[in-house]
């Protein structure tokens, strides 16, 4: 299964769209820190016994076969003749972890039923197919999810867990031999077919792209593995996931193709350290194609032009692979290359080790304030099912917050989930909370999250599949209030861990004189807005002093904020719908040098952003055929030097591949959210009082200017119905007309308080 001639080579020839950093081999340091490396993946258990093995070729084979027989008996059922019932096929191809070869033990096998035109998706795959799963002892834990972006059948055979999709090509018979890398494969075929063979086709390209396929290997289990030691591993959260550390890794293997893992992991760190992000990252030129399929290409595709880490697969249809990435998750990964860095030069000079690199990220330690998200079902089955729908939506309450508090409130979503042994059928989620670190801190500042939390639960509970005892409920804990079944052991530390890399840094950075910018204030238990009078008058007070001191002027005060997260309040703004068009991202709109310098997350110094400033500003050139870079090869001797490297990637990242950012439309995903917003307007329409005047003041109503001053826009609520946008320190800034407001002082309220606390008030 798969394609053949894909085995260890270097044959010399230049791989990717630029010349390599370096073609210096490997040093006496370079092979001892890698058999270290090797032998210490093998002790940490990342490669599965010769018996595993074996089993799960066994269970491919015999899914094999399955299909086999599954495809005969549907073309029968059809009335074909007997000669084509006997012809009639399907195949199974894998990819993922385990075509790349870098799968752990228990891990699942990705695999894709390619079948004939005849064998359809709904009837014979999802219906004929899984009544036939069903009835074998073998198989267990049987789920379709026939819905979702890539449709997917998943089971466990034999013990075995399987990610079964399906590919409906328009042949009448299907050969052993199929090639499904030609791109004439997709010829008449419909999007999910499309999208289901993307993964295998991707995977292919990736190992033909590489030079040393070995080299890659050891390095891509490497970095999964520091990945999940860190918590940046898991794509559904935000953040990457398993396709996008195999290209990230992939084009650091064609950047150094002589080099070994040790070398490979050092560089990955040192390349992307010093990424300037939105630039993409490509294994190959992106090829249009003859078929008119959709490509990735900010020029063209609005929707492009808003993705902040743009990793590009390599086969066509090129896609981004890493559209899921936030403005939070980003800034956590690059802090996570910024200490791999760190970690490997400390390496070199013999004060770390690889134990240091692949220290676990102390997430219940590093913040002082968390979202928990508990989810909870009537039994087994259901609850995978319902956890399946929340973990996909929960990318959005990310979202929802830092556009609601225009990015004041910064989410670090834990990759995981939790269960609580002694309740059944229920887990929980944790986000850990701050507040945008570099700016002023004025006290009683508050953000108020209460109606972006149940407009979150509202889009969550509109599941098509839901039942009762699905239920989810969203609460404010504080880091001393974290439940113990988090813990391993369930044992809740008395003191925090040993001292790590990490925390000397925090010491460091206390020693400075710069810590505490990054914590939330102390949290008091408001709800549903008591009291509200006289702390919305020092808010006010103390939010008009910010705003005029402030260079930027923003919608929000920048504050070590209280946190609000109960009911919500009944109105949100009186601003007409006319008037939310005009500028459809409610975003902060700063001047160029701003949106320019935060677009590198402060990667790089500002000489960097001005040389980007001047030579990547437009997206003018071609994607297809963009020439080699010349002059900026690394010499073997030069290969440790910093300077000549930095000024390689610097030249790497020039020409025609910044994704231009701009404001999308309305995305279609969260027409749903859209709607629920508008009811509850309505509804504050026609009812007034005390909590409705407090939220038209906080929500609707606070101005920001635009980026040329010439006037103010409309803030919070005309961004509701967009999900998938950049923040504002990401966005191109754009000349808006609307019509004058009158400004009125903006209000955030940020007091978590248990939803379900104040349900059980409000009832």
């Amino acid at each position: 299964m798969g394609s053949p001639g894909l085995g260890n080579r270097n044959s010399g020839q230049r791989l990717g769209i630029t010349e390599p950093i370096s073609l210096g081999g490997p040093t006496d340091y370079d092979v001892i820190k890698t058999r270290e490396l090797e032998k210490y993946l093998q002790n940490v258990g990342l490669y599965e016994s010769q018996e595993e093995a074996v089993s799960r070729e066994e269970v491919l084979g015999r899914l094999d076969q399955i299909v086999k027989n599954w495809v005969k008996a549907i073309s029968r059922a059809k009335g074909l003749n007997e000669q084509l019932v006997q012809e009639a096929n399907a195949k199974i191809f894998t990819f993922g972890s385990y075509r790349l070869g870098v799968h752990g033990p228990g891990a699942d096998i990705d695999t894709l039923c390619v079948g004939p035109r005849h064998a359809t998706r709904e009837e014979d795959f999802f219906g004929e197919l899984h009544k036939m799963l069903s009835e074998m002892p073998e198989v267990s834990e049987l789920h379709p999810v026939p819905d979702a972006h890539v449709p997917v059948m998943k089971f466990k055979f034999k013990g075995v867990s399987i990610d079964l999709l399906y590919a409906k090509l328009s042949l009448w018979v299907i050969p052993e031999d199929l090639d499904i890398s030609q791109d004439s494969i997709l010829q008449n075929t419909d999007e999910q077919t499309v999208r289901s063979l993307n993964g295998c086709r991707v995977t292919d390209q990736i190992l033909r792209l590489v030079p040393n396929i070995q080299n890659f290997r050891t390095t891509l289990r490497c970095m999964r593995f520091w990945a999940k030691r860190r918590g940046v591993y898991s794509n559904v959260a935000g953040f990457l996931g398993g396709i996008n550390w195999a290209l990230l890794v992939a084009r650091i293997c064609q950047l150094y193709p002589n080099a070994l893992p040790n070398m490979l992991a050092s560089r990955f760190f040192r390349v992307y350290t010093q990424w300037r992000w939105p630039n993409p990252v490509m294994l190959c030129a992106i090829e249009e194609g003859s078929l008119g399929l959709q490509v990735w290409d900010p020029r063209k595709n609005p929707k492009d032009r808003y993705h902040l880490m743009p990793i590009i697969t390599p086969a066509y249809p090129s896609m981004n692979s890493s559209y899921n990435v936030s403005s939070s998750t980003l800034r956590i990964m690059t802090d996570e290359f910024q200490r791999g860095s760190e970690i490997c030069e400390a390496m070199e000079a013999n004060k770390a080790d690889w134990d240091t690199l692949f220290e676990a990220y102390a997430f219940f330690e590093a913040y002082k304030n968390y979202l928990q998200i508990d989810i909870s079902a009537e039994n087994a089955d259901d609850l995978r099912k319902w956890k399946g729908w929340v973990e996909s939506r929960l990318r959005q309450l990310t979202l929802k917050i830092e556009r609601h508090t225009y990015n004041m409130l910064q989410c670090h979503p834990h990759p995981g989930d939790f269960q609580d042994k002694s309740r059944p059928f229920h887990c929980s989620y944790f986000m850990g909370l701050q507040r945008k670190q570099g700016v002023p801190v004025n006290e009683g500042e508050q953000f108020d999250i209460r109606l972006t939390v149940e407009e979150f639960k509202h889009s969550v509970n509109m599941y098509t599949l839901w039942k009762l005892g699905m239920e989810i409920c969203v609460t404010h804990v504080k880091r001393r209030n974290i439940p113990s079944f988090v813990f391993p052991s369930c044992v809740r530390p008395f003191r925090p861990s040993k001292v790590t890399w990490d925390s000397r840094r925090v010491s460091e950075t206390k020693v400075s004189g710069h810590a505490g910018s990054d914590e939330l204030a102390e949290v008091k238990g408001v709800a549903d807005g008591q009291n509200d009078g006289k702390k919305r008058k020092r808010i006010d007070d103390n939010a008009d002093a910010q705003l005029k001191n402030s260079k930027y002027i923003t919608a929000v005060p920048s504050s070590s904020p209280e946190v609000h997260v109960g009911s919500p309040v009944r109105t949100l703004s009186s601003c007409s719908t006319k008037g939310d068009q005009l500028d459809a991202t409610g975003f902060v709109e700063p001047t160029r040098e701003k949106a320019e310098s935060n677009m590198t997350n402060g990667l790089i110094n500002s000489r960097s952003v001005e040389e980007r400033s001047s030579n990547n500003g437009e997206v003018d050139g071609s994607l297809r055929s963009i020439p080699p870079n010349k002059g900026f090869l690394v010499t073997a001797d030069a290969s440790s030097s910093k300077e000549p490297e930095k000024l390689a990637i610097e030249k790497i990242m020039s020409g025609p591949y910044v994704s231009h950012q701009s404001f999308p439309q309305e995305l279609e995903e969260l027409e749903d959210d859209l709607e629920f917003r508008n009811q509850v307007r309505s509804v504050g329409n026609t009812n007034s009082g005390p909590v409705e005047s407090s939220m038209s003041d906080s929500a609707g109503a606070a101005p920001v200017l635009s980026s040329n001053g010439a006037g103010p826009s409309t803030g919070l609520h005309a961004s509701w119905g967009i999900e998938e946008l950049e923040p504002a320190e990401l966005t191109a800034t754009i000349s808006i007309p609307c019509a004058p407001m009158v400004q009125r002082k903006p209000l955030i309220r940020l007091n978590f308080t248990s939803l379900c606390k104040a349900s059980e008030k409000s009832g």
